[in-house]
């Protein structure tokens, strides 16, 4: 990963994230892998190769749709990371972790049926990336782009729990990082590049078709879930603060006794949007 096109990759970017990524993450909507199942016509045959893969969320959950998954990354901490959880869930001899940027994919990983990019696509050089993925998937493959839905509303009404506070927390991060938005050694400050949309159709691929899967269940969520929440993010990652991380974790800690004394929030999962990218004709 970069952070765009004509930049060098910062390996500081999620330095230090990776083992608050699990706990801290919602976990994209329940009915992703159904939906891929019947929107590519999965079997459990043939090959993914996840670019971008962090600590593994979206290979290990699809392991199971493939004979084979490759998970690509250049964080070895990610990797470390994505390593374990595949040892837990036992599914080691059919995944494989490879460190390498995505602009500088290694030769010989072989022909893929499927590419995820599981909201990593921003920060590579997208048309460098999307044109070597092309080449990589075989006839009737595809590339197919996850991220949370946005703009979509998750009343929390009628839950038994407060409501995490993220604007709060924002304001908190602000406080101590600056109002423009940190990203490992330098800034965004106007976000990270917009306009993906038009980048694998420039690449050859054809679509794209949108999905949704539906969001909304209810979960409960501990002041130490939404601590590592913070810390999992490239914003707020914990070496960005310094000398200052114990304060910075001792104030939102106290941010978050003031809101819920329990201890406990209720979120709604987000709804998981989908699009999936056809290979095309060569």
């Amino acid at each position: 990963m970069v952070t765009g096109a004509g930049r060098e990759w910062d390996e500081t970017l999620f330095s230090g994230t990776a083992a608050f990524c699990r706990r801290g993450r919602l976990p994209y909507a329940p009915g992703l892998a159904g939906l891929l199942t019947g929107v590519l016509d999965l079997d459990g045959r043939g090959r993914l190769i996840d670019v971008g893969c962090g600590p593994g969320t979206v290979a290990l959950r699809l392991a199971g749709l493939f004979d084979e998954v490759v998970g690509v990354d250049p964080d070895a901490e990610m990797l470390a990371e994505a390593a374990r959880e595949a040892a837990e869930r036992e599914v080691t001899g059919k995944v494989r972790w490879v460190r390498a940027r995505a602009e500088e994919l290694p030769a010989g990983l072989g022909e893929f049926t499927v590419a995820t990019f599981a909201q990593s696509f921003h920060w590579m050089d997208r048309e460098r990336v999307a044109a070597a993925v092309r080449g990589m998937l075989r006839p009737g493959g595809a590339l197919v782009h996850v991220s949370d839905l946005e703009g979509e509303s998750r009343a929390t009404d009628g839950l038994p729990h407060p409501p995490v506070p993220h604007a709060a927390i924002d304001a908190l991060v602000r406080r101590y990082l600056g109002p423009v938005r940190r990203a490992g050694r330098g800034l965004l400050p106007h976000g990270t590049p917009a306009g993906e949309a038009a980048v694998p159709a420039g690449a050859g691929f054809v679509g794209p078709h949108r999905h949704v899967v539906p969001g909304g269940q209810a979960m409960v969520r501990t002041g130490d879930d939404v601590v590592a929440g913070v810390f999992s993010m490239s914003f707020s990652a914990p070496h960005l603060f310094g000398a200052r991380l114990a304060e910075f974790e001792a104030d939102l800690r106290r941010l978050l006794r003031e809101v819920s004394p329990s201890g406990r929030f209720s979120v709604r999962l987000p709804g998981t949007e989908v699009f999936v990218w056809p290979r095309g004709a060569d």
